[in-house]
């Protein structure tokens, strides 16, 4: 196990950010865009206590009365005129910066994925695109006047068809659905997920959640960077919000480079990586444009020297040559 070189926060525009990535330095991109809902979205937390008195706002375990008390919100704008072009220069960039072995994950719903695969394989080529990955979810309100929307779109491209990397090995195997079918040894070792993954959401009341609106599970990202990222290797997510994917790095042994505009969102990645040790996991603000340009690219700079120095060759005991990691 390799340590993790230090990774890297930025509260900018990512337009900006992307600039100063070098061609062909990235593993991994992955991006959880504005779905383009044409509301805002906001997430409010909450926390009940004891209301002794008798007289909350809601009823608990044994008749007990509970006070409700509101610790905050955070929410964003998610409506635009011309959702395509506010995508295509980053995905662009994407392409741009990631290595010949690089892969592309695009997070969307039904709403744009259709839009965005066409302008996907107009910047990547057609036969860069490798899976559509349906994350399905049973969670939530249920209109009845159509199928309710209970699932997500994500899109892998890759930069080279013939050399991307992917790790299947790596990736958490699921039970058959029926496991009587393939024998007790088949049963016991489980199967590779198929391009249908069934993954719960970021339960409102659960451990995982940070109150950020659409933090998406770590579980979905883990399983994307086992699959899409070598260890040691740099994920790049530039519209990161509550830092999901950059958590699932870290634990995996990866590191990143995460970019949001919003400062609610480098508050809640400043309180979900505040564990770490100090000097792996820079924040920057350079919302403010300018001279702060010259310090991304720095920053940037440190954790891409990080990952060369991660692939050059270092002699093992008998003196034959090997990688770092």
């Amino acid at each position: 196990m390799y340590l993790v070189a230090p990774s890297l926060v930025v509260r900018a525009d990512n337009l900006d950010v992307l600039a100063h990535v070098p061609d062909g330095s990235i593993d991994l991109v992955y991006v959880d865009p504005p779905f383009n809902t044409g509301r805002r979205q906001t997430r409010t937390r909450l926390r009940t206590v004891r209301d002794e008195s008798g007289g909350g706002d809601r009823t608990g375990f044994g008749g007990k009365r509970y006070r409700t008390l509101r610790l905050g919100a955070a929410s964003f704008d998610d409506a635009f005129e011309d959702y395509l072009a506010f995508l295509e220069p980053r995905i662009v960039h994407a392409h741009r910066v990631l290595k010949p072995t690089g892969s592309f994950y695009l997070h969307l719903d039904y709403r744009e994925v259709h839009y965005a695969k066409v302008l996907c394989d107009g910047i990547f080529g057609r036969d860069a695109f490798t899976s559509e990955i349906i994350w399905a979810y049973d969670y939530g309100a249920r209109t009845r006047r159509k199928w309710p929307a209970k699932h997500d779109d994500i899109l892998f491209y890759v930069k080279d068809p013939d050399a991307y990397f992917f790790d299947a090995d790596a990736v958490d195997r699921i039970p058959y659905m029926a496991p009587g079918l393939v024998g007790p040894e088949k049963a016991a070792r489980g199967k590779l997920p198929t391009d249908t993954w069934w993954h719960t959401i970021v339960s409102p009341t659960g451990k995982e959640k940070l109150g950020y609106p659409t933090q998406k599970p770590l579980g979905i990202l883990r399983r994307i960077v086992r699959a899409s990222c070598p260890p040691g290797g740099v994920v790049l997510d530039f519209f990161a919000g509550s830092g999901t994917a950059g958590a699932a790095a870290r634990e995996l042994g990866r590191r990143f480079v995460l970019v949001d505009e919003s400062a609610e969102a480098l508050a809640v990645m400043r309180r979900r990586f505040a564990g770490e040790r100090p000097g792996e996991v820079g924040f920057l603000d350079a919302s403010g444009g300018g001279e702060a340009g010259v310090e991304v690219r720095e920053q940037i700079a440190r954790v891409l020297q990080a990952d060369r120095e991660a692939n050059e060759p270092v002699a093992d005991a008998e003196g034959a040559a090997r990688l770092r990691r």
